[in-house]
């Protein structure tokens, strides 16, 4: 029977998608030990599809009070843009970038009128034309994809979701251009094309899942990690699913399921695991983050990360990119970032112990909120996961719940790091624990805080031990900042005017000041008077360096033994954050 490819089709193909790699994410993530073996491939190619249901769903939901419905180009669109801002790691950022090739030329063939096999109107691609008519859309649909994905990735290998991808275009290639009545005449008004019919998009996503089935079950002699740890690619196997969603969309016939745990017939069922040693250790962090910027910026900054890690993919495009890299410097991966745009949705995840044995869980980790890049990335070399928080854009607890499962430990201490986060903090913590995960919430209300935690946060130590060691480093911190009034207004200090400097320790305004250095010699003065040892500055984006030498030598001169140390915070809501331990 013909089938057609609309938006309501592209609906229950996400849908499914999501419940198939629902239902396989537990397999997936077991058999993921190719880039890092961290266990979180089905985990990720999950949260890329949700977010992709999300954004369709929202397009359907705009077209409910009315009585137009979304047309294809709408739901293609949108379930690539819904891809590409949430897609997670290695797998699911090319699982993006394969939707958005997809969603090029099948929104492109739509919007042109879907003239051949009569359709006209627009709304959908379907089969009952010509091989153009249905099948060749969704075949030229797949190539578009499996380039795109090949060209996303800086370094591509064989073995991996972009040949699964490759082999499902050039089967649906094959199908579409060959066979009895291949052409087919296109059907008048509507009607049906002949025997060009047979070679519709229902034979076209039958041949794309088949010929990916067949280059999974090759991808362990392809890749080395692969069949030493007798298993698929756990990128390539998620797509499968994906496909076999497009095939039960498409047709409403469902492929019989790949068995759990299943091996090539011809790999050896004695390799059950992949020996770490066998291969050089990786890089220790893995960067992700969102970038708006142009062609010429995101062409420097592949050059850039490219030489700083590996595992490099950027997708998107259009003035939005999502990028991911794996890199021992953090900070200096989220800095290219900056310098080539504006970089939102930091994540930083710690490989840790994960990245060496596959399927375990660190013992314990730490997951820390952010106020700038720069803190991102000295926090994430210090071990912690991390969750930027944008000025006016604080994260949500379900940020939070998921930097915890990120950080893929059995114990989570959690760093709010921002008093007006506590309560939302606590909510994340406690779904967490429903979740099985032991965390710990030590109340930091400023980054300069969390930095003090951080630095005694000892794993090795009892749990309990730990946290009470964090505490009580945190809590010995006073507290300042240096931000810009915005309006007129009384203050603990006195009246202050627009665009005056208020000098805020623990939370409240001390000193109304006019420039920068000398109000922030002053608010030092304050905290200085009771006492300390270490005097922790955290500078802005458009601070100069100046500034820290002048207050290092203001904190020498006048305190012969307290130290200072000095921090680039990046894009943060105020010009300089102060503590004093």
């Amino acid at each position: 029977m013909p089938q057609t490819l609309d938006a309501a089709a592209v609906r229950t193909w996400c849908s499914l998608a999501l419940d198939a790699l629902g239902r396989d994410r537990e397999e997936i993530d077991a058999i993921n030990v190719y880039p890092v073996a961290d266990g979180d491939t089905g985990t990720n190619l999950y949260l890329t599809v949700e977010s992709a249901v999300q954004a369709v769903e929202a397009v359907f939901d705009a077209h409910a009070t009315g009585t137009s419905v979304p047309d294809l180009p709408d739901a293609v669109r949108a379930m690539a843009h819904g891809a590409l801002i949430g897609a997670r790691g290695n797998s699911g950022t090319i699982l993006a970038q394969l939707l958005r090739g997809m969603a090029e030329v099948l929104g492109e063939d739509a919007a042109s009128g879907g003239d051949a096999g009569g359709a006209g109107t627009g709304t959908g691609i379907g089969a009952d034309g010509a091989a153009e008519g249905g099948g060749d859309h969704l075949a030229r649909a797949l190539r578009r994809a499996a380039q795109l994905a090949r060209e996303a990735v800086a370094h591509p290998v064989e073995g991996t979701i972009l040949t699964v991808a490759s082999a499902a275009a050039d089967a649906a290639t094959r199908t579409t251009s060959g066979g009895a009545g291949g052409e087919g005449a296109p059907g008048g008004a509507g009607g049906p094309g002949g025997d060009g019919a047979a070679y519709g998009s229902g034979a076209a996503v039958h041949a794309a899942y088949a010929g990916a089935r067949v280059a999974l079950d090759a991808t362990p002699g392809q890749l080395a990690v692969l069949g030493r740890a007798g298993v698929v690619d756990a990128g390539g196997r998620g797509l499968l699913a994906v496909l076999a969603a497009l095939v039960e969309a498409v047709t409403g016939d469902a492929p019989s399921p790949v068995a759990p745990g299943a091996r090539p017939h011809d790999l050896p069922a004695a390799v059950e695991s992949c020996d770490a040693d066998d291969s050089p250790a990786g890089p220790a962090f893995e960067v992700i983050y969102l970038l708006e910027t142009d062609e010429p910026g995101i062409a420097r900054l592949r050059r850039r990360l490219d030489a700083l890690g590996d595992s490099l993919v950027v997708v998107g495009g259009d003035g939005l990119w999502n990028v991911h890299v794996h890199v021992d410097d953090a900070g200096a991966a989220v800095e290219a970032g900056v310098e080539a745009g504006r970089p939102y949705r930091i994540r930083i995840t710690h490989f840790g112990a994960a990245a060496g044995h596959r399927r375990e869980r660190a013992q314990r980790a730490v997951v820390a909120v952010v106020p700038g890049e720069g803190l991102a990335g000295l926090c994430a070399e210090a071990g912690a996961t991390t969750v930027l928080a944008r000025p006016g854009e604080p994260p949500a607890s379900g940020e939070l719940v998921e930097a915890i499962r990120r950080a893929h430990a059995h114990e989570v201490v959690l760093l709010p790091n921002d008093a007006e986060l506590r309560h939302t903090a606590a909510v994340a913590a406690e779904q967490a624990r429903a979740e099985g995960i032991r965390v710990a919430l030590i109340p930091t209300r400023a980054a300069v805080q969390g930095i003090a935690a951080l630095a005694v946060h000892e794993p090795t130590r009892r749990f309990d031990e730990d946290v009470v060691a964090m505490t009580s480093a945190a809590g010995a911190t006073r507290y300042a900042e240096l931000a810009v009034a915005e309006r007129q207004s009384w203050t603990m200090a006195g009246i202050c005017q627009a665009g005056d400097l208020l000098g805020l320790i623990d939370g409240d305004v001390a000193v109304i000041g006019t420039e920068l250095a000398a109000t922030a010699e002053s608010v030092l003065d304050r905290m200085l008077s009771a006492g300390g040892e270490l005097v922790t500055l955290v500078l802005g984006q458009d601070v100069p360096d100046s500034l820290a030498e002048r207050l290092e030598r203001y904190v020498r001169d006048g305190h012969l033994a307290v130290d200072t140390v000095v921090y680039r915070g990046g894009r943060q809501s105020v010009p300089l954050l102060i503590g004093v331990e």
